[in-house]
């Protein structure tokens, strides 16, 4: 067999083979003699008619089907000699050929890119470090009561952080638009639920009150047809309500689920979930810039194909926006480095042969179960669906390797308080 390959751009290889003609007999003849026994025709016996009749009749599909399996043994024989690892379907094109001839074909693919660093030797990343104190523990209990607030009607104007019930119609160059329209519509005033501008044109509004409220929207808008446009909403004002904030007693603590009702447990309860919350957003942190990290120590250029599936999918799953082109270029970027970095720890997988442990999987499984109403059915639900259980030992898999790249980095513990962490970036850019 002779193999020949042609590189057509970095990820890129067009491979040429020939397999021999005796080769394509053997198989021919082999497949032709096995029909042979099989085939019935008026006139002779099961197994005995003529191979020249059989050939006849069936030579042209047989070749085809000697066609197909050559190509792809031949293929697999091709790729393993020349130490080329396909990463999605080739392209195959084979020139006609007949009996006693050879098989010459033509396939393209994309390979694989060269992953250089499966180690973070030498890089520092930033520790977060946060102590839980007093204050936190203070504006944490200040927001559950905010939330718990009730709300009282007023019959004077409306302030930011009111609520007022609106009925209002949207329009564009005159003509109303799809979702700018809604009745009896609760809206807290400073609450970001609006856009800025209507919310601040209600300031001040009581109930009977009807306003026209000019909008400019913003040209990221989400909603390409608004992107960049003015509009006018039409809004009147039904209800004025001021928020009831509860008290900060025993009942409210009984309310929260202790049973004692001593503040002092309150706050140690929020406390401890709020140290737990910590420990989880530290950890989203370090994880987030170890894989940038290690994206940025592999630059790599990834299988086109491979992105454009990728693309295709995040399109799918924000399928119900209206996408702007600075939306459409963060999604292909988005797409790239998820390719990217899935291909970094696919080959870190594969050269460690990292697996993961049934035992840990259950576990992981087993605590997602627990925020479920039927746990068991929750985990019955994964190991019934390959796909599914596979989605959990991916997590598993990465969360091994960024063990191993974090015992390979210099950690810098950098001290900060509980909302500078809660702001910080946990998802990998």
């Amino acid at each position: 067999m002779h193999v020949s390959v042609e590189t057509t751009s970095t990820l890129g290889r067009r491979l040429k083979v020939a397999v021999p003609a005796d080769r394509v007999e053997k198989e021919f003849s082999a497949r032709l003699q096995q029909l042979s026994k099989q085939v019935k025709m008026p006139g002779f016996r099961p197994g005995k008619v003529p191979l020249k009749m059989v050939e006849a009749q069936f030579g042209g599909r047989l070749m085809n089907e000697v066609a197909g399996e050559l190509i792809q043994t031949t293929f697999r024989e091709a790729i393993g000699s020349q130490g080329l690892r396909p990463a999605v379907d080739p392209r195959v094109q084979h020139k006609p050929f007949g009996r006693g001839e050879e098989l010459e074909y033509t396939i393209e693919f994309e390979i694989y890119p060269e992953v250089k660093r499966s180690d973070l030797v030498g890089e520092r990343i930033e520790r977060p470090v946060v102590e839980i104190n007093d204050p936190d523990v203070d504006r944490t209990l200040e927001t559950i009561r905010k939330q718990r607030s009730t709300w009282k009607p007023v019959e004077r104007e409306a302030h930011m952080g009111d609520r007022v019930t609106i009925d209002f119609v949207g329009k564009l160059n005159g003509q109303e638009f799809e979702g700018g329209k809604a009745a009896a519509f609760p809206l807290v005033l400073g609450g970001g639920t609006l856009i800025e501008s209507l919310e601040q044109g209600l300031v001040g509004a009581k109930a009977g009150d009807e306003r026209r409220i000019r909008v400019k929207f913003p040209a990221n808008y989400q909603h390409a047809l608004l992107a960049g446009q003015e509009a006018e909403f039409d809004v009147k004002t039904s209800e004025v309500a001021e928020p009831v904030v509860p008290e900060l007693n025993e009942a409210f603590a009984k309310e929260l689920g202790v049973k004692d009702g001593t503040i002092e447990q309150l706050r140690a309860e929020v406390k401890a979930n709020l140290t737990r919350e910590a420990s989880a957003r530290v950890r989203a942190v370090l994880r987030a810039r170890t894989l940038n990290s290690l994206l940025e120590a592999n630059p790599i250029e990834v299988p086109r194909s491979l992105v454009d599936t990728e693309l295709e999918r995040l399109k799918t799953a924000v399928k119900s926006l209206s996408l702007n082109t600075a939306d459409k270029d963060l999604l292909e970027k988005r797409a790239y480095r998820q390719v990217a970095l899935g291909l970094i720890l696919g080959e870190i997988v594969r050269t460690k042969a990292i697996k993961p442990d049934p035992t840990e999987v259950r576990a992981r499984i087993e605590e997602m179960a627990a925020d479920y109403e039927s746990p068991q059915e929750y985990i019955q639900w994964h190991y019934a669906s390959p796909e599914r259980l596979s989605e959990v030992e991916s997590l598993i898999l990465e969360g091994k390797i960024v063990d191993d790249l974090l015992g390979s980095v210099e950690l810098v513990d950098k001290p900060m308080s509980f909302q500078e962490l809660m702001k910080t970036e946990a998802i990998p850019r």
